[in-house]
């Protein structure tokens, strides 16, 4: 299990080869690729913040739920910080496990958990000006599932 904060762009087909070659006894692999996205075309970068050490923690103490929940047998979260363009990758989550449905459900998890809970604070840039990302009523629901 490894969870990755950083400011550093990382490369999705080989962090997700990588990961699939070394889930020994897996029958199942899910990856998942989160990317900046501009709604409308006004984005102009997002800048996102964290307390290094609490964000690793956090994410650390559920994907260790995750493997509670779930039988996998190995789990990847990479998710950046700093300044990002749309399009740019943001995070990463990868689950495996010898079933497809706990890789899926485990996956789905670890990616509600990131966009709501994870200690991240998020602004958008824009042409006209910057705000930060206020928690969407949507996301919050999405956690009632589990």
């Amino acid at each position: 299990m490894r969870v990755a904060v950083q400011a550093e762009p990382f490369d999705y087909g080989a962090e997700s080869a990588a990961f699939a070659a070394a889930a020994e006894g897996a029958g199942a692999v899910v990856t998942f690729l989160g990317v900046v996205r501009d709604n409308g075309g006004a984005l102009r970068a997002m800048e996102i913040e964290h307390y290094p050490g609490m964000t690793e923690k956090a994410i650390a103490g559920i994907v260790e739920e995750a493997a509670g929940r779930w039988p996998l047998t190995d789990a990847l979260v990479i998710h950046r910080h700093g300044r990002l363009a749309p399009g740019e990758a943001i995070m990463m989550v990868a689950t495996a496990s010898r079933h497809r449905a706990a890789a899926f459900a485990a996956a789905d998890f670890l990616m509600d958990y990131l966009k709501s809970r994870a200690p991240f604070w998020k602004k958008e840039i824009g042409s006209d000006g910057a705000e930060w990302v206020a928690a969407k009523d949507e996301d919050e629901a999405a956690l009632g599932r589990w």
